[in-house]
């Protein structure tokens, strides 16, 4: 099959990767406000730059939705 297509990021959508941190991992005054959670959600640019941190995976998705990005998960 031949067919051509074009995905959206490449026709000027910008994306928005999404992926879990620990939050053992983050610096301590972050931990400090986190309360009970163990795993928060970062949203980055893709030059890798962390936009947001957020406490679920749905929130982040919304989040770069709002702000004309197109969300994508990765591991």
């Amino acid at each position: 099959m031949d067919t051509e297509f074009e995905f959206p990021h490449e026709m000027g959508q910008r994306i928005a990767y999404v992926r879990s941190v620990a939050v053992k991992d983050l610096p301590k005054d972050v931990q400090s406000q986190v309360g009970e959670l163990t795993t928060l959600y970062a949203v980055h640019s893709e030059e890798g730059e962390r936009l947001a941190l957020v406490s679920d995976r749905k929130m982040a998705f919304v989040l770069a939705r709002q702000h004309d990005l197109d969300p994508v998960t990765v591991h």
